[in-house]
């Protein structure tokens, strides 16, 4: 039996109690896909949302008001649950502060399991917000021991869909950077089994299938829509003064920061792991985008450098 078809046969969180999953970051791309991973494998989730945008959980979720940098609510939110995907807000400055909150509460309640959301490569010294990752993983690491899981996924293909779907791929970094691009879907399944009880102590690396240029991936777009889409760069002036003015001046420095790190070497990963985790092949960027091409699906709105894994 393979270590899928083991998690499979186990059930779900608690076995036939199906204790609830506590999920941080719930609100955002990744956090409504673990959630969704989670309601279709008939596990509760509970979404740790900031108080007053209770009504921004997903659906189907419990939403719970929490601030994680104070810690409040977290105790609340714990208790009795079976297992925590935590995933920090978006570019957040205190990531390690909000780490030792989630670390001790969760070490607190006698939670059996974690799931940390981290990022691909977060020991590159180039990319600020990637150090904040490593440091929040040594900080629940030292906490939880073998409870913590950490996965580590690349950029997602679904960060650059709505704009593959208008036609443009634009960048503020260099088209020919390589990225090993991942499926979010893909992401959320191995969150499940993590929370399920696979992987645990591991850290896992999830890189798409393919090392693909941003200039490959409007050919393999255009391909999959039958109509052009185009790559183009977008100066780095012009992204501070567009998208990026609506920042905040740290996460405008470590976008940068990070803008430069994939001119200079992009953003890969080994894409033999995921495969292994999933137990079938990674979802490709070609397939993703043919899956969206309808004129039902959803577009999204990428905001370029903005939309980073979480």
């Amino acid at each position: 039996m393979g270590e899928r078809d083991g998690v499979a046969a186990a059930g779900v969180v608690g076995g036939d109690d199906r204790l609830p999953v506590l999920v941080v970051g719930a609100t955002g791309k990744t956090g409504r896909a673990v959630v969704a991973a989670l309601l279709a494998r008939e596990v509760p989730a509970r979404a740790a949302v900031r108080a007053g945008r209770e009504n921004a959980a997903p659906e189907g979720s419990t939403a719970v008001a929490v601030d994680l940098v104070t810690g409040r609510g977290l105790a609340a939110a714990l208790d009795g649950v079976g297992a925590v995907y935590h995933l920090a807000p978006n570019m957040h400055p205190d990531e390690v502060r909000i780490a030792e909150q989630v670390a001790g509460a969760a070490s607190a309640a006698g939670v059996g399991r974690l799931v940390l959301h981290s990022v691909l490569h977060p020991h590159d010294e180039r990319m600020p917000h990637h150090v904040r990752k490593a440091l929040a993983e040594e900080v629940l690491r030292s906490a939880l021991g073998g409870q913590l899981t950490v996965l580590r996924p690349a950029a997602y293909h679904q960060n650059l869909v709505g704009q593959a779907r208008a036609g443009v791929l634009r960048v503020p970094y260099s088209l020919d950077a390589p990225f090993t691009n991942v499926d979010l879907d893909d992401v959320a399944q191995v969150a499940a089994d993590a929370l399920a009880g696979a992987h645990p102590g591991g850290t896992l690396e999830l890189a798409g299938p393919e090392v693909l240029t941003t200039r490959q991936l409007a050919e393999q777009a255009a391909a999959a829509l039958g109509r052009p889409v185009h790559g183009t760069r977008m100066p780095l002036d012009e992204w501070l003064a567009g998208p990026g003015a609506a920042l905040t001046a740290q996460a405008r420095h470590d976008l940068a920061a990070m803008f430069a790190a994939y001119d200079e070497s992009g953003l890969v990963g080994d894409p033999q792991v995921l495969p292994a985790l999933l137990g079938h092949p990674a979802t490709t960027w070609r397939t993703r985008v043919a899956r969206t091409a309808s004129p039902q699906a959803p577009t999204g709105r990428a905001v370029p450098g903005r939309d980073v894994p979480r």
